[in-house]
Parts: structure tokens; C-alpha cells; sequence
């Protein structure tokens, strides 16, 4: 389970909210003061007041799922073999060579399962 990130949950009261982070990031400061406790700092969002600590733990688990999901992306990148190896791989097997491609395929179906998304 990945550290939840404040900035997803205020991205999601936004959205629930009809803002987007894109078009409110300016207009919002989240905070850490070196403890691992981010806050809001700074809340100038027009036509919305701040999100109260209720309403951010209600999106806790959405924004955990998330948060999961965007780690497991990560580090799938991280282990997925280069383009390069793919594409050679694909040239070997369109010319009846699948063993690279099999390899590939394998390798990534074993990286799928060991970061698997929510």
C-alpha cells in the first residue's frame, strides 16, 4: 500500500466539487514541514471553501486506490523490458522465432502480478 497523498484527495474533492487540480493548483498551497505531514496551507480556491477533515477521510479510500494504482505503474516501468528488446523480439518472432517474445511475455505477465493495481 502506497503513503496516501494529500494532493490526491483534494484532487478528487475538487473534481467531486466541478474544479480540477490543473485549473485550481494555483490557487492552493499544500504544505510539509519536514515531518511527513502534509497540509493545507493556502486555500484561495474561488466559489469553494476548504475541505474539512471529514470530507477528506471520506475520500480516503478512493485516493488510496489511486495512489496504489499510480505505484504499481511505476514499477511496472521500472521491470517492462525496453521498446527495443520488444521490437526485436517481434521482428524474431514474425520470422519464427518466438522464444524472445515468449520470454517477454512471461516476464511481464510475472511483473502484472507482482504490482497489481486495485
Amino acid at each position: 500500500m502506497a503513503k496516501l497523498e494529500l494532493w490526491t484527495q483534494v484532487k478528487l474533492y475538487l473534481e467531486a466539487n466541478s474544479k480540477t487540480w490543473e485549473g485550481e493548483k494555483d490557487n492552493l498551497q499544500l504544505l510539509d514541514k519536514g515531518d511527513g505531514k502534509t497540509f493545507i496551507n493556502r486555500w484561495d480556491v474561488s466559489g469553494l471553501a476548504k475541505p474539512t477533515d471529514d470530507q477528506l477521510k471520506a475520500l480516503e479510500s478512493q485516493a488510496q486506490t489511486i495512489d496504489d494504482n499510480t505505484l504499481a505503474i511505476k514499477n511496472r516501468k521500472k521491470e517492462y523490458p525496453a521498446l527495443g528488446d520488444i521490437i526485436d523480439a517481434l521482428f524474431k518472432k514474425e520470422a519464427g522465432d518466438s522464444s524472445e517474445w515468449d520470454a517477454l511475455a512471461t516476464k511481464r505477465a510475472t511483473t502484472k502480478n507482482k504490482y497489481k493495481k486495485g
